[in-house]
Order: C-alpha cells, then sequence, then structure tokens
C-alpha cells in the first residue's frame, strides 16, 4: 500500500511539473488601466474581468458596506445601458457573468462565446465609465444588500462568527468590520456620497482588466484601446489605509448566544499578510489540521474522540496580516472546554514534533491539485492573472507561486505553529445555544 501511495505521489508531482506554463502578454495602457491577455483557441469562450483595488478595507469607518453595495449597484445600468439589461445582454448571448466583494478588491467576470468578446469589452468599459448612481438604484440595491444580510448573517446558524472574529481581533485595522457592512450607514449614505465613492475607485488607475481565452492578441489590443483608453484617471487621491494593527499580548475570549442547536469553539490567530514566506507555512499548517478526513482536527475531534460533528480551519489570505481561524461543532450534550482542551493538543503538537513524511506530501499533493484545478478554466485563469498583477505585481506568480508552497520545509511549519499558534495572539469564542 505504501509503495502505491508512493507511485501516486511521484506520478502526480511529475504531472505538475509537466503542465505547461501559462502564457500571457501584459501592458497598461495612458490612463493606468493594466492589461493581461492570454490566447488559448482550444475552445470557442472567453473570459472578460475586471479587477478594481477596492474592498471593505477602504470603506470609512462611518460608511461601511459601500464597496459591496457597489458590487451590486454596478449591475443597475448605464447611460447607454436601461436598468436590469446587463445580465439581458449576457444571458441572450449565451454566457453567464458574476461578481465579487472581499476586504480588499471586488472583482467581475464574463464568460462569454469568443465572438461575443466585443459585446464584453463594452459592457465591462461601460461600467467603469458610465454607470448610473441614482436615487432609484441605490434604493433598490439597498433593499437587496438588507435582504442578502438577513439570509447571510443574521438567520443563518453561525453566520455572525466572523462579524463576531474579526471585530475582537482588529481594533484599529479596518478588517474589524465586516464586507456586508452596516444597513445603517448606507441608509445614512447620500447620493453625493455615492457618487464620490464610485468616481475614487472604479476608475483605469485602480483597476486590472484581464481577458483569458479564444482570443487574437494584436486584435483584442486593438479593442482593448477602443473600450477603454478614453476613460479618464480617477481625479481622486485614492486612498490605502496604512493602520498597523497592534501586536496582542493576550488572549481575547468571549461566549456568544445564537439561535443555534450545537456548541461551537472558534479560534482565530493573527498570521503574516498573503505573499510572505511565513504565509504559505501557516496556510500548509491550515491544511495538515483540516483538510480532508485523515487531517488532524477530523480525526481528533470527529473519528476518535466523537466530541464533534465538524472540526476544520481555513486562512484568510488578506493584502494585510490576516487571520486563520480554527473552529469544531460539538455533538448534542458534549462539553466545550474538553474539546478545547483537544484542539489545543494538536496545535502544541504541531509545535513540538515535525509533521510526517506523508502528511506532508499528501498536503503538497492537495496544493498542487488546486493549482491545476484552478487553471483548467478560462475564468480561473482570468482571476488568477488579475489578482497576481493587483497585489504583488508579479503576474507571472500564475506559474512560480506553486513553488513558494513546495519550498516550506516540516522546521518552517514547526517554527510557524511557535510564532502564530500561541495564546496570546488568538481570539477565541465558545458559540452557544440561547437559552
Amino acid at each position: 500500500m505504501k509503495f502505491y501511495t508512493f507511485i501516486f505521489l511521484f506520478t502526480f508531482s511529475f504531472a505538475f511539473s509537466q503542465v505547461k506554463p501559462i502564457e500571457f502578454t501584459e501592458f497598461t495602457l495612458n490612463n493606468g488601466l493594466h492589461v493581461i491577455l492570454h490566447e488559448d483557441n482550444s475552445t470557442p469562450i472567453v473570459a472578460i474581468s475586471v479587477m478594481y483595488h477596492v474592498g471593505s478595507k477602504n470603506e470609512n469607518p462611518e460608511r461601511t458596506g459601500m464597496a459591496h453595495f457597489f458590487e451590486h449597484l454596478l449591475f443597475e445600468g448605464s447611460e447607454n445601458i436601461s436598468r436590469g439589461e446587463f445580465d439581458d445582454y449576457i444571458e441572450n448571448s449565451g454566457g453567464s457573468n458574476n461578481a465579487y466583494t472581499s476586504n480588499d478588491k471586488t472583482y467581475y467576470h464574463e464568460v462569454l462565446p469568443s465572438n461575443q468578446l466585443d459585446l464584453g469589452l463594452w459592457l465591462e468599459s461601460e461600467r467603469m465609465l458610465h454607470a448610473k448612481v441614482e436615487p432609484i438604484g441605490i434604493e433598490t440595491q439597498r433593499e437587496v444588500v438588507k435582504e442578502e444580510k438577513r439570509q447571510r448573517v443574521d438567520n443563518q446558524p453561525y453566520g455572525t462568527m466572523i462579524g463576531e472574529m474579526m471585530k475582537r481581533a482588529y481594533i484599529k485595522h479596518p478588517y474589524r468590520w465586516t464586507v456586508i457592512g452596516s444597513m445603517e450607514h448606507l441608509n445614512a449614505a447620500t447620493e453625493k456620497e455615492f457618487m464620490d465613492f464610485y468616481k475614487t475607485f472604479y476608475a483605469p488607475n485602480n483597476a486590472v482588466l484581464s481577458i483569458a481565452g479564444d482570443i487574437n492578441i494584436e486584435e483584442t489590443k486593438l479593442l482593448v484601446n477602443k473600450y477603454f483608453s478614453n476613460i479618464p484617471k480617477s481625479k481622486h487621491d485614492i486612498p490605502r489605509p496604512n493602520t498597523i494593527e497592534p501586536e496582542k499580548n493576550r488572549e481575547i475570549r468571549d461566549t456568544i448566544f445564537d439561535n443555534i442547536q450545537l456548541d461551537a469553539i472558534i479560534h482565530g490567530y493573527h498570521i503574516p499578510a498573503q505573499g510572505s514566506k511565513d504565509f504559505y507555512a501557516v496556510d500548509m499548517l491550515n491544511k495538515i489540521l483540516s483538510d480532508g478526513k485523515s487531517s488532524r482536527l477530523h480525526k481528533e475531534l470527529v473519528e476518535k474522540s466523537q466530541k464533534c460533528v465538524y472540526a476544520g480551519a481555513f486562512t484568510f489570505n488578506l493584502e494585510d496580516p490576516g487571520l486563520t481561524i480554527a473552529f469544531a461543532m460539538a455533538n448534542s450534550g458534549e462539553n466545550p472546554e474538553e474539546i478545547e482542551n483537544i484542539m489545543n493538543k494538536e496545535y502544541n503538537k504541531l509545535k513540538s514534533e515535525f509533521i510526517t513524511d506523508r502528511e506532508l506530501e499528501k498536503v503538497r499533493n492537495q496544493i498542487e491539485s488546486d493549482f491545476v484545478n484552478s487553471n483548467s478554466r478560462m475564468d480561473g485563469i482570468a482571476e488568477s492573472l488579475a489578482n497576481y498583477y493587483l497585489f504583488y505585481k508579479n503576474t507571472n506568480l500564475i506559474n512560480e507561486e506553486i513553488n513558494r508552497y513546495l519550498a516550506v520545509t516540516k522546521e518552517d511549519i514547526m517554527n510557524a505553529a511557535k510564532k502564530y499558534y500561541n495564546k496570546q495572539n488568538r481570539v477565541t469564542l465558545y458559540y452557544l445555544p440561547k437559552k
């Protein structure tokens, strides 16, 4: 059995090393818009994306939720697109589209038949230059965001977990509020405040246009110039928060009573920003703790002790120093303190004992698989290209970042556990059912 496992791991690693690199062309227009093009004529589709360097951390603390709100508002239409027609153009062309907002960015993309490239570029240029920021759209999207908050946060079991964690983990940094923000702040915002936010952040000098798929590079350059070169830069200074969160010297513990059935224990540890050497070690450490049924938390809490129905961990890969969160959901009648003791033992093992060769190979293969899967679709490639340029100014990390993970050693993982998985560096929350 061990022999076959070794053969599989070797074959997978060898196969990954033979994957053809993602080739791309990139340039910057005079207005500051960075453009990345990847040509792949294997299927007649094209992914068109625009990533704006604006997320919840760029907001006024008295007007939180603006970035997420604009994710919705910029589907309202433009001077040349009537309300509700944006999606119609996409659907009638046989395509699909979506968007999301994070703490650090806002991302829009369409996947279209490649003969509709012209349409996709026109739609995104309209969104960047001529979006409708007017009372009827603002009021409509206010209600949409309120309903989203009710469904995903207020009425979702454990839906407040991230918000409760972040506001305790951060005192000064704007990561302390959630991406969805405050409904009171959105209600209080004026039409001028909405317009100022749009003119400040949704501009070519704050964006990356990434196109991947069945295109001709030279023809696509002409189309990009046609639709985007005349869009003016933002006349506003684009604010970048430079707040440094103070280093923690004591554990923060709290109890949240919620409309839930089962107790939950959540640990949040401060970690370095994405792209740093320690970040890769922490991310791999988390996968060892939580990825799959052979992960340490699952084996100890779900299989062996049977005290939990679920246990896991995940990393917030943020532009500024972020968090890693581990959590366990208890079986009915189990003592959360006993569960937390088991979790602490697993953290301490990572500080005192090297992970096994098999664990290291497993996590490397998981990461390689993730990279292969993300680069198997045109929309995944377009997003990765934009992301690597926006945050690292190194687009070729789409081919090279995997090496940063594979260079992480057992010693690096142990050192990361010692450095970051300490009680004085964490927030602990007990989620308990309301009486």
